[in-house]
């Protein structure tokens, strides 16, 4: 963890701990008999912005809960504060909905080190943390510690390993050179990639980090171009992505292969960036894809398109970041009706660590959600993607996803 982010979860934890302390017990927070009250945060502003659209997705899921008679009896309220993928407004904005807005629960905030900079907090006053949307592996590994934390998505650490074994597979001479954003997010998955590739480590040929706030990765592309890899692998976001894209096209570098981590692969990013450098890039597959014409008559996308239009109307429906919401939507409210009609947190808690759920609309055919209290990993499963003429085409079976 970096000496920031450890000030910004210091000070959090001690602010709220201060502010709390002598306090008379009192009912349950966010509660009444007709609704449900539950934060987040979000990046609405900022260069990672498109990852907003997560958040709206699962509020336009919850609108869609809420007209057909909530969840026993309840409607959700969603409230989600933009924090501009900054720790530091994270916490800020999390302090907000704990001690004035009074939240039943956190759920669905982004960023891996967005959520390592509330995460102390929330566990020491045994609040929620749902569905993290964050594949770091402590979300799922650090259990004993932080038991009211669970994360949603695949691991970055499994998610790096598989692209090594398909590189090791399909190119065994391969070249490789690594973007990569340089924070816990990036470093995992590239820790991953290493691990997959074993004995030939060597082979990844050149690594190259961009902060967070930086303005393009001009430079670093071009530093890894020099390095003569014939394979190219970007752990970016937001802009960044779309900027590899435009680079690599015009510093005339065209990798015999291309990997996109999942978390830039929506359909909304990858067809902003110019087609001929886009064609072929793989990535991991876990969502169903509203642009690609084969789930056109699928069932899950067709409620995805009837949400879009009833709640989010002119808004993309190719967009697969509020796809990405309402599945994470979907699981919180499968989770807070196994709560069961008075709800608490540790009976949330208790049921978000004992999911098996298997009937989620927005996730690719075949995908189970399973966790334990001692294996808290909700999606374990991924397929591999190819980007086609501007949607991804699935390649392969099913493959494991565990840390």
């Amino acid at each position: 963890m970096r000496p920031r982010l450890i000030v910004i979860c210091v000070a959090f934890a001690a602010a709220v701990a201060a502010t709390g302390a002598g306090a008379a017990p009192q009912a349950e927070p966010g509660l009444s008999s007709s609704t449900i009250l539950i934060g987040g945060t979000a990046p609405l502003s900022g260069e990672a912005s498109s990852g907003g659209a997560v958040a709206r997705g699962a509020e336009a899921y919850f609108k869609y809960v809420n007209a057909r008679g909530g969840v026993h009896g309840r409607k959700i309220d969603y409230k989600y504060l933009d924090d501009g993928y900054d720790p530091g407004r994270t916490v800020q904005a999390v302090r907000q909905l704990v001690q004035q807005d009074r939240v039943f629960a956190i759920f669905n905030t982004l960023g891996t080190s967005n959520n390592l900079a509330i995460r102390p907090f929330l566990n020491a006053a045994k609040i929620p943390q749902l569905f993290v949307a964050s594949g770091a592996r402590t979300f799922g590994s650090d259990y004993r510690k932080y038991p009211w934390t669970i994360g949603y998505i695949p691991t970055y650490t499994a998610e790096g390993r598989i692209y090594a074994q398909h590189i090791v597979k399909t190119r065994p001479r391969a070249r490789v050179a690594v973007l990569y954003q340089d924070d816990e997010y990036g470093k995992e998955l590239l820790a991953g990639l290493r691990k997959g590739m074993g004995g030939r480590g060597r082979q990844i040929v050149r690594t190259v980090g961009y902060e967070p706030t930086a303005t393009d990765v001009r430079s670093q592309l071009a530093r890894l171009k020099s390095s003569g890899a014939d394979t190219v692998v970007l752990i970016t976001f937001g802009k960044f992505s779309i900027q590899s894209f435009i680079y690599l096209r015009q510093l005339n570098w065209k990798p015999k292969a291309l990997y996109v981590n999942a978390v830039a692969s929506s359909s909304s990013l990858m067809r902003l960036s110019p087609p001929d450098a886009t064609q072929g890039a793989i990535s991991i597959g876990f969502y169903k894809d509203p642009a690609a014409p084969s789930m056109a008559r699928d069932p899950g996308i067709r409620l995805f398109r009837t949400i879009m239009q009833r709640y989010l109307p002119g808004s993309s429906i190719r967009d697969g970041y509020y796809l990405a919401g309402m599945a994470s939507a979907y699981t919180f409210v499968d989770t807070l009706r196994r709560a069961g009609r008075s709800p608490t947190r540790q009976k949330l808690i208790n049921q978000a660590i004992r999911l098996r759920e298997r009937q989620n609309p927005f996730l690719l055919p075949g995908i189970v959600l399973r966790t334990s209290p001692t294996s808290r990993y909700p999606i374990s499963q991924v397929r591999l993607q190819r980007w086609n003429r501007g949607s991804w085409t699935l390649i392969g079976p099913l493959l494991s996803a565990k840390p």
